[in-house]
Parts: structure tokens; C-alpha cells; sequence
């Protein structure tokens, strides 16, 4: 299992890892782990700032801890590829502040994914990562359904070229959430369901509660209530991650750590 979700079973130990601590929602540990070589290695530094970023993501914390992972990556990218992928990082970043109302970034956020990519070549292996982020910028801030549709579904398909599982459970959930607001229910609990399954299937627990309530929205009682309350398990167990998922849950276990 490597740091990006797609399983292979050669991945060095290091990536394995960082993996299993993601995944467990202890961001702070994996990127402690990327500190020495993230300092000169552009790849460390880009898997670091990202850590970073679906840590305050997931918790709206560290912020400040992203921005300096994250200026990091952008000094020592040498190449194309490595500038565009950490104009994609700030953008992702500044996503991430703008949907928790930390504060507006919205325009930073568009601007660093069209810097992105620019600097992408078509076949960049961060290409379709690139596409879901533009995506998520179409869906949730701009409130464009048909522009983040064509994008989740370039992302889809990129994903699917190039095997990367934990990012195809992410285009299936969005792409699900957008058939779900057209009345689309057959078609948005098929994505859910795909969504959910990967990410069991990744053991990516801290994503599986918010695709258990996703597919949740799409099916009927008593599945609906199941669904429910097994996020609601995840949910206490990792402490109360994803914070945004509270409303629809109960209170969180007390948490010493980063469900570490």
C-alpha cells in the first residue's frame, strides 16, 4: 500500500508507513516521517505539504504548519512537473481554507490550479489529480454541477488509467453527490457504494465514515440507519474525524492524539 492509496506490494517501507498513519488520521506522524528528506527532495516535500493539507482538511487545524510544508515544496521544485504539482498543493490548500470558512481564497485557490496547469504536461502522472481538485473548486465554491462533472470525470478517467484506487473513490463520491441533486438515485448509490467499498477495501479508515454517510443519503431505512451508525462507530473511534461530520453524528471518544 504506498502513500497515495494504490496497492503494490514492492512499495518500500517507508511508504507503507506513512499509509497506514494516513489512514488512521496521524497526518502529523506519517509527515514527521517526510521531514529530513522533504527538506531537499521535491517528491518528499509535495507528499508532505499534501499530508499536511488533508490533515487541516479533515480537521481544520495546522495551518500553519501546511503553509510552511507547503513553501517548502514550491523552493526546491526544479522541474515543470514538480512547480506544477506544488501550484496544485497551494491551490489545494487554499480550497481547504475557503470551504471551512478559515478564510476566503477562493481566487488564490483558482489561480494556483490554472498555474498548475499550465505547467502539467498532458501525461503528468498529477494530471488527474489536478482535474479533481478543479473539480471540487466547480462544485463546491463556484456551484458549477456541469463544470465539476467534466472534470471529476476526466479525473475518473485518468485515475482508472493509471490504477490510483483511493483517488477513484473520491471521483465516485462526487460524481455520486452531483447524481443525487438531479434525482439521479439509482446512479448515486452505485458511485456511493463504489466510493465505499475501495476505501474499505484500502483500509482508508479515516475516509470511510464520510463514504458510509454518503451512501446513506441514497438508500432507504432501516440501510440508511446501518449506515449511519457505523460512521458513527469510525467517527468516535478516530476521535471525532472528519470534524464536518459531527453534525450528523455523536459526540467523539476522547482523543490523546491524532487517533494515533
Amino acid at each position: 500500500m504506498s502513500g497515495s492509496g494504490t496497492t503494490a506490494d514492492d512499495d518500500p517501507p517507508l511508504q507503507t508507513a506513512v499509509w497506514r498513519l494516513r489512514s488512521r488520521a496521524c497526518w502529523t506522524d506519517a509527515a514527521a516521517l517526510l521531514e529530513h528528506d522533504a527538506s531537499t527532495d521535491p517528491a518528499s516535500a509535495l507528499q508532505r505539504t499534501a499530508l499536511l493539507t488533508e490533515r487541516c482538511l479533515y480537521t481544520g487545524q495546522g495551518w500553519t504548519d501546511a503553509e510552511d510544508a507547503l513553501r517548502t515544496a514550491e523552493a526546491i521544485a526544479r522541474s515543470d512537473d514538480e512547480r506544477g504539482s506544488a501550484a496544485s498543493e497551494r491551490g489545494h490548500l487554499a480550497y481547504a481554507s475557503t470551504l471551512l470558512a478559515v478564510r476566503d481564497r477562493a481566487d488564490e485557490a483558482s489561480v494556483a490550479l490554472s498555474r498548475s496547469a499550465a505547467l502539467l504536461a498532458p501525461a503528468s502522472p498529477a494530471r488527474p489529480l489536478l482535474d479533481f481538485r478543479r473539480g471540487l473548486i466547480a462544485q463546491n465554491i463556484a456551484e458549477s454541477p456541469q463544470s465539476a462533472r467534466a472534470a471529476f470525470r476526466r479525473a475518473h478517467a485518468g485515475a482508472t488509467t493509471r490504477g490510483d484506487e483511493l483517488l477513484l473513490s473520491s471521483t465516485w463520491r462526487h460524481l455520486a453527490a452531483l447524481a443525487l441533486r438531479e434525482g439521479e438515485l439509482a446512479e448515486a448509490r452505485h458511485g456511493f457504494a463504489e466510493s465505499l467499498r475501495i476505501r474499505e477495501e484500502l483500509g482508508f479508515l479515516v475516509g470511510t465514515a464520510p463514504a458510509l454517510i454518503s451512501l446513506a443519503e441514497a438508500v432507504e431505512e432501516p440501510e440508511a440507519a446501518r449506515l449511519r451508525a457505523e460512521a458513527g462507530r469510525l467517527f468516535r473511534l478516530l476521535g471525532g474525524v472528519p470534524t464536518w461530520l459531527a453534525p450528523y453524528l455523536g459526540p467523539p471518544a476522547p482523543r490523546t492524539a491524532e487517533a494515533s
